[in-house]
């Protein structure tokens, strides 16, 4: 949220050396993009279409497996891309960087380091799904936070995925990741960095963050030669 898709050619060289051709994907509102009609953020609940564009386009172009990188907001596109997209069977994996697997607690952690008090912060949540209170948000319609709560919804995860996310992240809780690692053991890896600040794994350790990637990718079963198209939303 914020980005610009500049940032995912962090994952570009990665993909390169793995054999994936890379589509880097802007959506709408990111600045990239043409804004919705709202100018909101929707929180991946209807961006995730975009990334569906996208991948409309590389099959369209030849494209057999894809495999989706996403940072931060672009990992909750990516989620609900894999869930929702009519290729979904092609999606053979997610690399995600610093997720946000859960809103509720992304918004509540910066909610408490900004000091606001909790009952704020779940009136915040109300309005956020109230139809009637639209004129508060400015959203042309409600956010349903339920259907973008991938720890309450993880025994409906299919894809194998690798989060590579800081200890110390300070924008989207680490212990979210963890959990969603152990809920999902069977699917979701997990590679830890020490870096300091929000979605800077790559920039802290970049071999890390490129050595990791490739070990999980070799580990994906695949039956033949590597996908050809990798998406990545930022």
């Amino acid at each position: 949220m914020g980005g610009r898709r500049a940032g995912c050619l962090r994952g570009i060289p990665v993909a390169r050396r793995l054999g994936l051709t890379s589509l880097v994907v802007s959506f709408r509102n990111d600045g990239d993009a043409p804004p919705s009609s709202d100018k909101r953020y929707r929180l991946g609940e209807t961006e995730w279409r975009d990334v569906e564009a996208a991948i409309n386009y590389a099959v369209a172009e030849g494209a057999e497996r894809i495999v989706i990188f996403g940072w931060s907001l672009g990992a909750a596109l990516a989620l609900q891309a894999a869930a929702l997209s009519a290729h979904a069977p092609r999606i053979v994996g997610m690399v995600l960087d610093a997720p946000v697997f859960d809103w509720r607690s992304t918004l509540r952690a910066n909610a408490k380091a900004a000091g606001l008090p909790r009952p704020l912060v779940q009136l915040g949540f109300a309005i956020l799904q109230s139809k009637a209170l639209r004129w508060v948000t400015g959203l042309a319609e409600p956010i349903h936070l339920d259907a973008l709560d991938w720890l309450a919804r993880a025994a409906e995860l299919q894809k194998p995925i690798l989060i590579l996310h800081g200890r110390n992240d300070d924008t989207t809780p680490f212990e979210v990741s963890k959990m969603a690692a152990t809920m999902r053991s069977d699917l979701v890896s997990l590679v830890e960095f020490e870096s300091v600040g929000h979605s800077l794994e790559w920039n802290f350790d970049p071999d890390k963050w490129e050595h990791s990637v490739e070990n999980w990718f070799r580990g994906l079963a695949l039956s033949d030669a590597s996908p050809e198209r990798a998406v990545a939303p930022s």
